[in-house]
């Protein structure tokens, strides 16, 4: 079951004829296109069992920075290429992305019942897997807001870290944006605060991508996760998501401790961003255990 679940989520598949954005011209310069509704079906949800786990995850944001590829490589295990792109000076780039959220009905499917409610923060860049030739992201670790935090810990020695999380949310549904949206993380790991500007606009571009939809699918749909667990081995899980559809958003302030210490993205960076996409709601399925490569 387990080698079957890593096969499906081996590739993200698009389906023949899919295109997620209108008005984009056949030499595929997509800086006029606007995005519209998808009506394409996503990828097949992998069959679940009842140690994964489904969550609604509110105040969904990918804030993410281009950063040169040398501050990144020394935190990426040798198996992985980074996947760089060529930057506005055309020299090449790698993502960093800070993506923060709150779980909000997060339940293992065996105990439909017992649910949980907890603010997290993913640190993550993007990976190529020199084994497969496939994209995935490299997780550099997990802040949690809840003590279930000890399970990925000690069971599967994930690099997750407790963290105090508070969300404050405003969100407008006539203007179909956030009034404003400001998280902030209290945490010896990796201490955070971040208050974004949500435009209520559709993306209509990605830097670095001449194509709209491939660069919303590379940044948005990596449905691999590797990363090094607590003892050193290498590990991996995967997860399940409908597309998404974000607005574009930008930073106000950013503090992320975590970026600042590995070099990567340091404090006086953290302002400049590559991009803000927001979300502020989306199902993912979260297939489990994870398991090491």
């Amino acid at each position: 079951m387990q080698r079957a679940r890593k096969l499906a989520h081996k590739r993200y598949l698009k389906p023949p004829g899919f295109r997620c954005c209108a008005g984009i011209p056949a030499n595929g310069d997509d800086r006029a296109g606007t995005l519209r509704d998808v009506t394409a079906p996503s990828p097949p949800r992998p069959a679940t069992g009842p140690s994964d786990v489904v969550a609604r995850l509110g105040h969904f944001a990918i804030v993410t920075w281009a950063v040169e590829p040398r501050l990144v490589r020394p935190h990426v295990d040798e198996r992985f290429a980074l996947d760089e792109y060529p930057g506005p000076d055309g020299r090449p780039r790698v993502w960093v992305s800070a993506v923060p959220f709150e779980d909000q009905d997060f339940h293992v499917l065996a105990v439909p019942r017992m649910r949980f409610r907890m603010g997290q923060t993913n640190y993550r860049t993007y990976v190529i897997d020199r084994a497969t030739g496939e994209r995935a992201v490299w997780f550099f670790g997990t802040t949690l807001g809840h003590w279930t935090v000890v399970v990925p810990q000690l069971a599967w020695r994930l690099p997750w870290h407790p963290g105090r999380v508070s969300f404050d949310c405003d969100w407008d549904a006539a203007a179909g944006r956030y009034a404003h949206y400001r998280m902030r993380t209290r945490s010896r790991w990796a201490p955070a605060a971040i208050d974004l500007h949500d435009t209520g606009e559709p993306v209509r571009s990605i830097d670095g991508w001449p194509d709209l939809e491939d660069g919303l699918i590379a940044l948005t749909h990596p449905l691999t996760g590797f990363y090094h667990r607590r003892d050193g081995a290498l590990g991996s899980y995967a997860v399940w998501h409908e597309r998404l559809r974000p607005t574009v958003g930008a930073v106000r302030s950013a503090r992320f401790g975590l970026l600042d210490r590995l070099g990567v993205v340091p404090y006086a960076e953290q302002a400049r961003t590559h991009s803000v996409l927001i979300q502020r709601s989306t199902e993912f399925t979260v297939y489990l255990p994870p398991w090491l490569v």
